[in-house]
């Protein structure tokens, strides 16, 4: 039986191979995915599959209609925001069991109301070079997935 220690929310994802990136992400880490509509593809679109492989049977992957459900189906967690206009560094952190983590879609990032709801600690960024705008989605996710399962000791992993 699949151990969820975390959860990734997609909010209005448009690009299917990052999206099929981030379910093998999490099919590999045992974090459940969740994904807010509006999607920007169908779930069966060739090139999400091809990114995901057939690793979507091994992911905790589910659909809303959005993010109140979803948070509401998830039990209200302690959520982390990923933006480019976050002010506290990922690394610096303190990721436990439950948490989700949210991250905006690729063309425009999570909104302003979003992020200015929630505590400053919990608006995370990423350190890039300073003329960079952002980094792949399904890159950053690994980055910060990682990074959160890592200070759970990598609990259920070999």
């Amino acid at each position: 039986m699949l151990f969820i220690m975390f959860s990734v929310i997609l909010f209005e994802p448009e690009i299917p191979p990052n999206t099929g990136n981030i379910i093998r992400l999490c099919a590999n880490t045992g974090t459940s995915l969740h994904l807010v509509e509006p999607l920007g593809f169908d779930l069966d679109d060739k090139r999400l599959r091809r990114a995901g492989l057939d690793y979507a049977e091994l992911a905790d992957v589910h659909v809303h209609p959005n993010l109140d459900e979803c948070l509401q189906d998830l039990n209200s967690p302690r959520l982390f925001a990923i933006s480019t206009r976050g002010t506290t560094r990922y690394s610096d952190a303190r990721f436990g069991p439950g948490d989700a983590i949210i991250f905006g879609p690729e063309t425009r990032g999570l909104t302003d109301a979003l992020l200015q709801s929630l505590p400053v600690e919990q608006c995370l960024r990423l350190p890039m070079q300073d003329n960079s705008r952002s980094l792949n989605l399904s890159n950053a996710a690994a980055v910060v997935v990682y990074e959160a399962w890592r200070q759970m000791g990598f609990d259920g992993g070999v």
